[in-house]
């Protein structure tokens, strides 16, 4: 027997609200968890704590370690997208590239990047072109795979009736195979923009001395555990916000491209 609401506000309130209430939730459990078992803050601190900890962090400070980590997220991710996408497009135009150059991506992709990090580090400093370099190669994999995928799933009805009408490669693929790959494309870059954060703390683990991974780290070294978790938190929120801001992205200027709600 299964429960469902009809259409309504109330339907509608409690779709919005749910993620945001199991949250509540989720945090109170933790807290009383914490409470009710005395567990030590260096085994885990509980919710008021991290909060406390938090607060006691100078604002300037986190806006400070912010933009470090934001810097080189945003920069790796923009250097995949100018990446990603002119190569999807070659591989679609080129069976031969394709088969050269896609296995070579896989096996770029499949290279932690952990164990990279520090050679790059080595050969190219521990300034920001390293760090962004670390980033790009985490991040631009899924945007070329999914505009790849985006790009050979166009009609090929369409693709015929352009060929017919004698219609330039260059207009077919920006006319017909770009748009019907945006859905696709789009996926890819939300999956890139929070593995631009990844690589970023990566990056920051290896060579920095500002940045939210630097500051989760540098704070575990002095078993600042609170402060850790308070770090942690908030790079959980940035990737959260950035996710979002791709979504928004997409349904503001492409919401063409969004699926079709059932009814």
């Amino acid at each position: 027997m299964s429960l469902k609401l009809s259409d309504g506000p109330l339907k509608t309130v409690l779709f919005a609200g749910a993620p945001w209430l199991f949250f509540v939730v989720l945090i109170l459990l933790w807290e009383l968890i914490c409470q009710v078992f005395s567990l030590p803050v260096y085994v885990l601190p509980a919710p008021s704590a991290i909060l406390e900890a938090f607060f006691q962090v100078d604002m300037s400070r986190w806006f400070m370690h912010l933009w470090a980590t934001l810097r080189v997220a945003l920069m790796g991710f923009g250097l995949s997208i100018v990446i990603a996408v002119p190569i999807a497009i070659a591989m679609m135009r080129s069976d031969l590239l394709q088969r050269t150059v896609y296995p070579l991506l896989v096996v770029i992709q499949s290279t932690p990047v952990v164990a990279v990090a520090p050679l790059i580090i080595v050969l190219m400093g521990s300034d920001d072109p390293s760090r962004v370099l670390i980033t790009c190669l985490l991040t631009f994999f899924p945007i070329v795979v999914s505009t790849a995928t985006g790009i050979n799933e166009t009609p090929p009805e369409l693709i015929e009736l352009s060929r017919s009408l004698d219609a330039p490669t260059r207009r077919e693929t920006w006319q017909i195979r770009i748009p019907y790959a945006v859905p696709h494309i789009f996926s890819g870059l939300k999956v890139g923009i929070t593995l631009a954060i990844i690589g970023a703390v990566v990056a920051e683990f290896v060579a920095a001395e500002q940045g939210l991974g630097y500051f989760i780290q540098f704070s575990t070294s002095f078993f600042r555990i609170p402060q850790a978790f308070a770090g942690l938190f908030f790079l959980a929120a940035v990737s959260l916000l950035l996710f979002k801001s791709v979504q928004w992205t997409q349904q503001i200027f492409f919401p063409w491209s969004l699926p079709k709600k059932q009814g």
